[in-house]
């Protein structure tokens, strides 16, 4: 059953003065899902329909991100993801969260447990965690020619280097991946890059969530690509050592952003693990 029109609900929400666009649709369990640091919620654009089938569906864009701009002062991305919450009167959901957005739902189940019913960690990145290991030589070139680029204030440069890293793959040829994945994410990033960057001091948890993630005791699903940089790896091992009963799947020949490179795979994966819940 396709999703009609008339079943999107879209607008702006204030919470702890910013203006968070948000998008929901369906009707069933809620179900959240939350974007990377390369992108906004446009990067689910091939889950957003296909779950509001059975789900009340959620996205939203934080700050900095897509049509939610940027505002001056302190906040905390999980209590903008709370309020938003509170906004739309949902007291608890399933999650889904890639890379920065996988922080943030972590984040959240620990200072906020009865609201998180299950957790997808897709690429997640972890509050406190600190890389253990050599770094790649082919990375750390990819890092300076980026801050050569940002200290030009080549926006486009640091867009393409990005996306070689992130949406590519290290060291893989950008004809890897599907054209208009590499667009959209190009159009998603450029507008996180051209966000002011003398605005908004996010605040980290006091207690970081690499310390605490056995505190966690909801179902978790944690997905990887083989092709995501050795951080991410290791992070995703760290998830589903520390995290009880947490399922982890490696997705073939993705980087990233899994869920954008193979969707029906990605779709498949977590829809079964929702409905064994």
């Amino acid at each position: 059953m396709g999703l009609l029109m008339t079943d999107l609900k879209t607008g702006f929400a204030e919470i702890n003065g910013a203006q968070i666009y948000y998008e929901v649709a369906g009707t069933g369990h809620p179900l959240v899902f939350v974007h990377a640091g390369i992108a906004d919620s446009r990067m689910w654009d091939s889950q957003f329909q296909v779950f509001t089938e059975r789900y009340q569906v959620v996205r939203f864009d934080m700050r900095g991100f897509g049509k939610t701009a940027m505002v001056a002062g302190d906040f905390s991305r999980v209590q903008d993801l709370h309020g938003l919450l509170q906004y739309l009167q949902i007291d608890h959901a399933y999650f889904v969260g890639c890379s920065m957005g996988g922080r943030v739902i972590t984040d959240l189940a620990l200072e906020y447990p009865k609201m998180v019913d299950a957790l997808v960690l897709v690429g997640a990145a972890i509050s406190g965690f600190q890389y253990q290991g050599t770094p790649l030589p082919e990375l750390e070139r990819i890092g300076q020619e980026i801050d050569a680029a940002e200290e030009a204030g080549d926006l486009a440069r640091v867009n393409e280097l990005e996306i070689q890293v992130w949406v590519d793959g290290l060291g893989k040829p950008p004809t890897r991946v599907n054209p208009a994945v590499r667009e959209l994410v190009r159009d998603m990033n450029l507008i996180a890059l051209s966000s002011p960057q003398d605005l908004g001091n996010e605040q980290e948890p006091l207690n970081p969530a690499v310390n605490r993630l056995g505190e966690i005791h909801v179902p978790t699903l944690v997905i990887i690509g083989d092709l995501d940089i050795p951080a991410s790896l290791q992070r995703t091992e760290i998830l589903a050592r520390d995290i009880a009963g947490a399922k982890k799947v490696v997705m073939s020949n993705t980087a990233h952003i899994p869920n954008m490179e193979q969707p029906d795979e990605f779709n498949q994966l977590v829809s079964d693990f929702l409905a064994k819940l």
